[in-house]
């Protein structure tokens, strides 16, 4: 059974490459009907036709935002908001929009939206519905404006990237692969289209849980690294604040959480972002703005006095 179902999605890739999803689902129902396959066979091909060609589609903007809302939800279930004080969260939000201002997504569907989670854990999330999320513990290891300011640049540039949506596709395409193996069971156990689409769509939210839980590939996290430092530089920060960070982090990173979980090592990541930093000519004027940001964090006496996590 596993060798005929194995070979159908062989067949069934390799002909919608050729031929795409309808004309793959006419071939397979007339082979059926010329006793070439039996029905139960055309029908599966049928399905993974469907189901490759689902996983296949583009996103859109809509779309984007309520498959972030779905990660965003399943975050909130790991973690509480920390909304002791509203104009913290109102001054990450100043810095994010500075950020985007001059950035090549400025607009999201539903804009772009800081929050606070409370939590000691230094961590960061960002879901492509234009969610970001800092941990009390990460915004505790800042120590200017423009270290901040690089955090929350790094995750707008995985919503930009579209890092999020990147890794959905792939496991959607997987999850179709799933989808169309377990349809050769139920042509035995009787379970219809209906139940295999619920099956579809409960193993969506495990895809949310690993992309939290098991974070972007190196290569996702270098490249917002890099297009970290240019959102920086285009809103007036500095992008060697971005090195001062991942120093910071490094001094701090404790192994098996936060983002030494989800991210590569730091030494990694300032090996890359210090061959980038060549590239960009701004003053650094950081200091100008430590007032600001003492003021707006009160040196950090708040999140530090939250109850431990």
């Amino acid at each position: 059974m596993k060798k005929r179902v194995l070979l159908i999605l062989m067949i069934t890739a390799f002909l919608i490459t050729l031929s795409g999803c309808q004309h793959v689902d006419a071939l397979a129902q007339a082979a059926a009907n010329g006793d070439i396959i039996d029905h139960g066979t055309a029908n599966l091909i049928s399905l993974s036709a469907r189901a490759f060609s689902s996983a296949a589609e583009n996103v859109t903007e809509e779309q984007e935002y309520y498959i972030g809302r779905a990660v965003a939800a399943n975050i909130l279930t790991s973690y509480k908001l920390w909304e002791e004080d509203p104009k913290l969260v109102e001054y990450l939000n100043y810095i994010c929009a500075a950020i985007v201002l001059n950035s090549p997504r400025p607009g999201l569907y539903n804009g772009y939206h800081v929050a606070i989670l409370d939590s000691n854990e230094i961590n960061a999330f960002a879901t492509s519905g234009g969610h970001i999320f800092l941990t009390r513990g990460l915004i505790n290891v800042t120590r200017t404006e423009d270290s901040l300011a690089g955090v929350i640049a790094h995750e707008i540039a995985h919503i930009q990237l579209r890092h999020g949506i990147r890794a959905i596709k792939t496991s959607r395409i997987t999850q179709a692969l799933l989808m169309t193996a377990t349809a050769g069971i139920g042509n035995i156990t009787g379970m219809d289209t209906d139940e295999l689409r619920d099956i579809l769509n409960e193993s969506v939210g495990e895809i949310f849980q690993t992309m939290v839980n098991s974070g972007y590939s190196k290569e996702h996290e270098y490249e917002a690294d890099i297009a970290a430092m240019y959102l920086l530089a285009s809103a007036g920060y500095h992008p060697d604040a971005l090195i001062d960070m991942l120093i910071a982090l490094q001094t701090v990173r404790s192994a098996g959480s936060g983002l030494s979980k989800t991210h590569p090592a730091p030494r990694q990541r300032i090996y890359f972002a210090e061959k980038a930093l060549g590239r960009f000519n701004v003053a650094d004027n950081r200091l100008e703005r430590q007032d600001r940001f003492n003021e707006a964090l009160k040196l950090g006496v708040a999140l530090q006095q939250a109850a431990p996590r």
